[in-house]
């Protein structure tokens, strides 16, 4: 992981030139251009995720739909692990360690289950992605590729020694309009991640406690309605 580094440092790109100019003038120095600063960052949270293999947190998913005008919040805990599992526990709100509903993916299935209510849902995934909250933890090259990125000053979101990371699809997309990642500085690990949909709903995620070490067996990411636990689930189509 890396390890606490201070400020972020703006990157200079050398372009090459020297020598002497073919009047036998002195060439110019060389041009350093500035790079953006988002940039940099994005490269930094990259770098902290790109040899993850798995991730378990707590987290707060508040959602804000715009039309009513009042947020949804639940609590619980996630699982990820390479390449495209995920599993997130939700947990009750009147006990916070009884789980009363799980989707989880193996990376080619998509179970929801509800707990209480003794049933599940299975399909096929069409396109084995990680969500867009989550999409930081992918470690590859895929933010810069995907996304142009600025700084935010002055959000509501993040405190002292956070940064605050706007991106936007460069490709329109109809699934959300901007995802905006609030980074430890210290440590460049994602604390909060919120997707903004065109419509301007929200979907917020706060993550707390996360461990980067904790093995997940694949197992923990599949629902298999034959074992005892899943006794008397109905499967609805």
């Amino acid at each position: 992981m890396v390890r606490v580094m201070g400020l972020l440092l703006v990157g200079m790109v050398g372009v090459a030139c020297g020598g002497t100019s073919s009047a036998g003038a002195p060439a110019t120095g060389p041009t350093r251009i500035a790079r953006n600063p988002a940039d940099d960052l994005v490269d930094r949270v990259q770098d902290t995720y790109r040899n993850t293999q798995h991730f378990t947190a707590r987290f707060r998913q508040t959602t804000f739909n715009k039309t009513f005008g009042m947020p949804t919040v639940n609590d619980g805990m996630v699982y990820l692990k390479k390449p495209r599992k995920m599993r997130w526990d939700y947990f009750s709100r009147r006990d916070k360690r009884t789980v009363i509903r799980s989707q989880m993916s193996n990376g080619t299935i998509i179970w929801a289950v509800a707990i209480n209510g003794r049933w599940y849902y299975k399909q096929t995934l069409t396109r084995s992605t990680l969500p867009v909250a989550v999409i930081f933890l992918a470690g590859k090259d895929d933010l810069a590729k995907q996304f142009n990125a600025r700084l935010l000053t002055g959000s509501k979101h993040g405190g002292a020694g956070d940064k605050v990371l706007e991106l936007t699809p460069k490709k329109p997309s109809a699934q959300f309009k901007t995802l905006v990642l609030v980074v430890d500085s210290s440590n460049f690990r994602v604390k909060k991640s919120i997707v903004t949909a065109a419509t301007g709903d929200t979907n917020e995620f706060s993550f707390f406690s996360p461990d980067l070490a904790r093995a997940i067996a694949d197992t923990w990411f599949v629902f298999n309605p034959k074992t005892a636990d899943a006794k008397g689930f109905r499967e609805i189509k």
